[in-house]
């Protein structure tokens, strides 16, 4: 898989020392409470499992899905939920944790569909953005990196479902989703 990739962005031990300053940032603007902390499958399930091994305050985790992407490297516009919450977040505070942001537009709906469903709070947690590609303006609160419009693998991200696995966050080749 590393033939697949023309540069690596963030080795592992960026990353590591990234999430350890966020953590500190969550655990500092969240102390004294317990905020409820949704990854958005399946791409920032690793981000998130490294988050809260970094946390040192209580938590609770649930894990919402959604889509826009399919196989493509471009978002659809459309987000539908393919797995819901379990927690019920009604006066909750929460954390939207997210692996990526391209045009904004799934997290907006995340952050909105969170807010109807009665959370105190909603903050967003997210390990890269795209500022480029946004189409709409979305606020992120705890940002890990700002990227160019590269099309990116690796620790979670991936492309039909290959490359999650990468410990660090590489660019794709072109010719590999062209």
């Amino acid at each position: 898989m590393t033939y697949d990739v023309s540069a690596i962005l963030f080795d592992e031990e960026k990353i590591e020392k990234r999430i350890s300053d966020l953590a500190a940032c969550i655990c500092k603007d969240f102390e004294s409470k317990t905020p409820v902390m949704i990854s958005v499958l399946k791409g920032s399930f690793i981000f998130l499992a490294d988050l809260v091994r970094s946390l040192t305050i209580p938590v609770e985790i649930d894990f919402l899905a959604v889509s826009s992407y399919g196989n493509s490297t471009v978002s659809s516009g459309v987000v539908s939920i393919k797995k819901d919450l379990d927690v019920d977040v009604t006066g909750r505070d929460v954390i939207i944790v997210e692996d990526i942001v391209d045009s904004g537009l799934s997290l907006k709906y995340i952050t909105e569909y969170v807010k109807k469903h009665g959370a105190a709070s909603v903050s967003t947690c997210v390990l890269l953005d795209k500022p480029e590609a946004h189409k709409d303006n979305i606020k992120i609160d705890y940002l890990g990196f700002e990227i160019g419009n590269d099309f990116v693998v690796g620790y979670g991200l991936d492309y039909a479902e290959k490359y999650r696995n990468l410990p660090y966050v590489a660019v794709l080749k072109e010719e590999i989703y062209k």
